[in-house]
């Protein structure tokens, strides 16, 4: 598996080997040797799978109390990715990053986002329609839901709109402002993820 770093530390995109021939192909998406071997964690607790339209844009999500890293991959279609960094002992807080993130096709890799505990998490559907699957290392924690406005000033994301008004749902349209959301406090790394 290729891990490959991003603008923000401690997210990655990873690229699992894939081995085709004129039937198709396969690739071994996770292993939990192959993913302590790069430092990543090896326990997964939930999976969620989202199918949305053209212009949906979900986030900016995290979660107080129970935060969760997510492992993300794009089943059909296209997406723009984004974490932002909200852990505040971070180098990087309050800094984000994009990723456009594809299905795997002959010409695209099979890919996933990695994005740690600590991180806010949206996308913006790119295609006619896209399936997103994410796994996540804490399950959903309706009491610690929090959300920052997708356009939100001070982090100033430029999101590839293109022309087209986004569908956000309305609890994320009551999201708050950075500098006005609950943030989580420091996280320290539990060595229960990396067994």
């Amino acid at each position: 598996m290729l891990v490959i770093d991003t603008p923000l530390r401690d997210v990655k995109l990873l690229q699992p080997r894939r081995f085709g021939d004129d039937r198709g192909w396969f690739t071994e998406v996770f292993n939990q040797e192959t993913f302590a071997a790069a430092g990543l964690p090896q326990h997964f607790v939930q999976d969620n799978q989202s199918f949305s339209g053209r212009g949906v844009l979900r986030g900016l999500h995290y979660q107080l109390g129970r935060p969760q890293g997510k492992l993300v991959r794009v089943l059909s279609g296209m997406i723009w990715d984004v974490a932002v960094d909200l852990r505040p002992h971070s180098p990087d807080f309050g800094r984000w990053s994009g990723f456009t993130l594809t299905a795997p096709s002959t010409s695209n890799p099979v890919e996933l986002l990695w994005i740690p505990e600590g991180f806010a998490h949206g996308f913006l559907v790119l295609s006619d329609t896209a399936e997103v699957l994410y796994k996540t290392t804490d399950l959903y924690h309706p009491a610690g839901e929090r959300c920052i406005l997708w356009n939100d000033p001070e982090l100033n994301i430029p999101w590839p709109l293109e022309g087209m008004t986004p569908s956000i749902s309305p609890k994320d349209a009551l999201g708050k402002l950075f500098t006005d959301a609950e943030l989580p406090p420091a996280i320290e790394k539990l060595s229960t993820l990396l067994k």
